[in-house]
């Protein structure tokens, strides 16, 4: 960077600080995409007086500590503009380097192409799919509401902040952002805002060729409180009274509708799709600069005055200590509530939360895996006061519901079953949010084949490394009547293709508690249960302890009664390891030895040293037969090419379970021609 003439910044800075402020926003985000050769300079232009406005005078943060935890919550749906916040997170004091905006889409930066929760300080979610943020913000917001209602008292407002989050015209084409505003309506999130950034431009052109709808009706007709600031994003002092009045309001939440220039000062790009997606280069971005009276040759320039001007961090700190006094006092008034509150916030599970899990014997019968499930939750609810959430609209079906609370409302915040609706995709989303929020253990819940509707929000509780629990039911043909349609057959694997998920399809009752157990016990990423709609017998052993081998995803159930060595190896996972059981009792009467492996979690499996994994799977064992009923994709991992495979190589049909099972041949009699034929012919090498 060159030497700044004195003159040049003498007027340069004889503008109002406001605005040398706003531009400097736009001039790193300008600076950072053309040195990247990568990126979305438009939007952080046109976005960066709304952005500074709540910034500098409306959000309470403190950059000095990003995770206080009544700190407001800041949310930019539309993470392609991420140059926005790196920005705002620079200028306003956090640990984010002039450096790391010049390093911006780089290998190994903190300032990443889309916002990383886990990468930059300050970044509360990671966004990227169009729409997931507006999903997180209403998870926060109704994190924020319940557990207000939960601890705050008269004269001690512990729990007190808004959630904020941008978006753009993608935000709201996507289907997914209906259901964020509808179901934040209906609660009544009051502590809500979304700001709408209304530029009217898309990759393809304007937005007009795509998107008619009247914005301001569809919020209001959801229950939504409207600000329309207009064509005035340049008045920060109007942008500045509509987060007033956004903040007074509590009884909706709040849009604050802003139309905006898309690479406003770009005398040839503003207001076209050639602003949104790529750098304005070198030439476009000397004509903007020299349009807000700045120098033009300067890369990356933070004047001095803006940078003590913009810095947020002594209110920051001011802002914090004065809650941590409110947090002494309410120690002191309310203990128990004190503790409580501590506990959540801390994440620890308590002592002996699974004591009275239920120990699953042949005398409880044959049981399906959501029925044991429900009853687990019984057993441990009450310990948990931070476990929340609910079922899209499924609540009986999923087995879900926790007892001695009520159904979480804007009447009644301070019940923990959430009544989703027909919503997965929010329902997945804001349980995100719930988690990121801090101070509550979000689960959610629906059939398996709807997890489709949910996956965009599961992959990102994945790579966010977030401790979801879902709750998927009706796991495979064994649905039954209700046909194709609900008879998850790819599910399984597709969701196994998501790294760092753990997807656990127990096998009986018992093996439902270790699942458990292991969903509630992981901290480091989320866990998707798959249970069972039919009843199975239970195959764990006899008693509870007997399953304990679940917990390492794989395990030897039943040996070879034989005196020599198996021969064939039959690997199930859930409802089918019974037919395996079966399988082997006969092939072993016809001198085949044989070992049945439940296989609950390959992701699990995977994680065990390998001196285990020969235990379980000897590699000198090559005749292997899955069973599964469900695509045989992935399984080759385990069986090998010279393994069998038992299970769906097609969609299912409308018919009774038992019928499907036999007409699909995932029986213990196909699994036997399976292994006869194995045991028959020579292993590939």
């Amino acid at each position: 960077m060159s030497v700044i003439d004195s003159t040049v910044l003498k007027t340069l800075l004889r503008q109002p600080i406001e605005k040398i402020s706003v531009d400097t926003i736009r001039c790193l985000a300008m600076d950072a995409v053309q040195a990247a050769n990568s990126g979305h300079p438009g939007t952080p232009m046109a976005l960066a007086p709304v952005g500074y406005t709540l910034w500098k005078h409306h959000l309470k943060h403190n950059p000095a500590d990003p995770t206080w935890f009544n700190r407001d919550r800041f949310v930019l749906s539309g993470g392609h503009a991420s140059m926005l916040l790196y920005a705002l997170l620079h200028l306003t004091g956090y640990d984010l380097q002039l450096e790391d905006l010049r390093n911006f889409r780089q290998f190994g930066s903190r300032t990443p192409g889309h916002p990383e929760n886990f990468i930059t300080p300050g970044v509360e979610t990671t966004t990227g799919p169009l729409g997931q943020g507006l999903l997180n913000a209403v998870g926060m917001a109704i994190a924020e509401l319940h557990m207000s209602a939960v601890y705050n008292r008269p004269n001690h407002q512990l729990v007190d902040h808004h959630t904020f989050a941008i978006c753009g015209d993608g935000d709201l084409m996507e289907g997914i952002s209906q259901e964020a505003i509808s179901l934040a309506g209906h609660l009544g999130l009051h502590k809500l805002t979304f700001i709408w950034d209304d530029n009217r431009i898309t990759i393809d052109g304007k937005t007009d060729i795509t998107f008619s709808e009247d914005v301001k009706k569809r919020f209001e007709s959801a229950g939504w409180h409207v600000i329309n600031v207009g064509d005035n994003a340049e008045d920060l002092e109007r942008l500045s009274q509509a987060f007033d009045a956004a903040k007074a309001e509590n009884e909706k939440p709040t849009l604050i509708i802003v139309q905006t220039h898309i690479g406003f000062g770009s005398p040839k790009k503003q207001d076209t799709p050639a602003a949104h997606g790529s750098p304005l280069g070198k030439e476009e971005i000397k004509l903007a600069k020299k349009s807000y009276g700045w120098p033009e040759e300067e890369d990356f320039l933070v004047p001095e005055p803006v940078k003590v001007h913009f810095s947020c961090l002594e209110k920051g700190k001011a802002d914090q200590l004065a809650w941590e006094k409110k947090l002494e006092a309410y120690e002191k008034a309310h203990p128990a509530l004190f503790a409580a509150f501590t506990s959540a916030l801390s994440g620890k599970l308590p002592e002996n939360w699974d004591a009275n899990f239920p120990k699953f014997t042949l005398e409880n019968g044959n049981m399906a895996t959501r029925a044991a499930s429900g009853k687990i939750l019984k057993s441990f609810t009450d310990k948990i006061p931070s476990f929340f959430g609910g079922s899209a609209d499924l609540t009986g079906s999923n087995k879900t519901f926790i007892e001695g609370s009520g159904e979480f409302s804007k009447e009644n915040p301070d019940a923990r079953n959430v009544r989703w609706g027909i919503r997965e995709g929010v329902m997945a989303g804001a349980c995100n949010g719930i988690s990121l929020h801090g101070g509550l253990r979000p689960y959610a819940a629906t059939f398996l084949v709807f997890s489709d509707y949910a996956r965009p929000a599961i992959r990102l509780a994945a790579l966010m490394s977030l401790p979801v629990i879902y709750v998927m039911t009706h796991d495979s043909i064994g649905v039954g009547e209700d046909g194709p349609t609900h008879q998850p057959v790819e599910h399984l694997a597709s969701l196994r293709a998501i790294p760092n998920l753990h997807v656990i399809r127990p096998a009986d009752a018992n093996e439902t508690a270790i699942a458990w157990q292991q969903a509630m016990t992981r901290t480091d990423g989320p866990t998707l249960l798959v249970l069972s709609r039919q009843t199975l017998p239970l195959m764990a052993g006899k008693d509870f302890e007997s399953a304990q081998n679940a917990r390492f995803g794989g395990y030897v159930l039943r040996k070879s009664t034989l005196k020599k060595d198996p021969s064939i190896i039959l690997i199930a996972t859930g409802s089918e390891v019974h037919l395996a059981v079966e399988a082997q009792k006969r092939l072993e009467k016809e001198n085949i030895a044989t070992n049945v492996v439940s296989f609950p979690c390959i992701e699990i499996f995977r994680q065990q040293d390998p001196a285990y994994q020969e235990q379980v799977l000897p590699k000198t064992i090559l005749r292997r037969i899955a069973i599964e009923a469900a695509s045989p994709q992935g399984w080759h991992e385990w069986i090998g090419l010279s393994g069998g495979f038992v299970g769906m190589t097609s969609f299912g049909a409308s018919a009774p379970a038992p019928l499907l099972f036999e007409h699909f041949k995932i029986t213990s009699s196909a699994i036997i021609q399976h292994a006869r034929q194995l045991s028959t012919v020579a292993p590939l090498a």
